[in-house]
């Protein structure tokens, strides 16, 4: 059985549409929009909606921890739109929907990222197009767990939760061979960011469901330059599946 995993898609619709080519099915780890690019400071919804020079400031000040002052920066743009700014951000989100699930093969298992709005979801889905959290899947006859979302940081994403209820999800998975989430457990190798040259936020929960239940594999993503791609804690093997927006590629999982 071949399947094909991406995470970190922020976008990159043209590629998604040729992520399942030649695998019996694709799973989607999140993070699909695109707010900002370090990358290319121009892109997202931030850069469309209030143009390139303030996101390039925006991004100093998050790049430098001045989170304080890029909050306050941010409050700033928001207000400067006409009306509420949320009818804003909907209108930017709901496009890059569309055409990410337009692009999203099937059939396709998925869970969220932390930049992802969950309720909007539904609205997007195709037939073969299955989302799980917290939920176990049989896919060729293994277990397949999903766990979505990330833990609570200084910058405030949409889809943050708290560490308990981040760890009712791991539970409510239990034993799986292949255990796949948005995060990666709390192992410093795995979570630090060589090029942002910070630690991401790793689940303990995670951690401690690979020492007790010992999975064959855990999938992850949002780290998009780790120190380490890859570890292994015991018998499992620990893998970030790459940032799908940078190399366009899907990881390969042959079981």
């Amino acid at each position: 059985m071949r399947i094909h995993v991406v995470s970190d898609v922020h976008g990159r619709a043209e590629a998604l549409r040729n992520a399942g080519d030649g695998a019996d099915a694709l799973v989607c780890l999140g993070d699909l929009i695109l707010f900002i690019d370090y990358s290319d400071h121009g892109r997202g919804i931030f850069a469309d909606l209030f143009g390139q020079e303030n996101a390039d400031h925006f991004i100093a000040l998050r790049t430098a921890k001045r989170f304080d002052e890029a909050r306050d920066f941010s409050r700033q743009m928001w207000s400067s739109l006409d009306g509420d700014a949320w009818p804003h951000i909907e209108k930017a989100v709901r496009k890059q929907y569309a055409e990410l699930f337009d692009a999203m093969p099937a059939p396709a298992y998925l869970t969220y990222g932390n930049v992802d709005i969950p309720r909007m979801w539904q609205d997007y889905l195709r037939p073969g197009h299955r989302v799980l959290d917290g939920e176990v899947a049989e896919i060729g006859g293994v277990r397949f767990g999903f766990v979505g979302g990330g833990l609570r940081t200084v910058y405030r994403t949409p889809n943050e939760i708290d560490d308990e209820e981040f760890a009712a999800k791991v539970a409510a998975v239990g034993e799986v061979d292949v255990l796949c989430c948005h995060i990666p457990p709390a192992v410093p190798d795995l979570l630090y960011d060589t090029v942002a040259r910070r630690f991401e936020r790793g689940s303990e929960a995670v951690l401690e469901a690979i020492r007790a239940t010992s999975p064959r594999y855990v999938l992850f993503g949002h780290v998009h330059q780790p120190l380490a791609r890859r570890m292994r804690i015991g018998k499992t093997e620990c893998i970030n599946v790459g940032h799908f927006r940078a190399s366009g590629k899907p990881y390969v999982l042959t079981i």
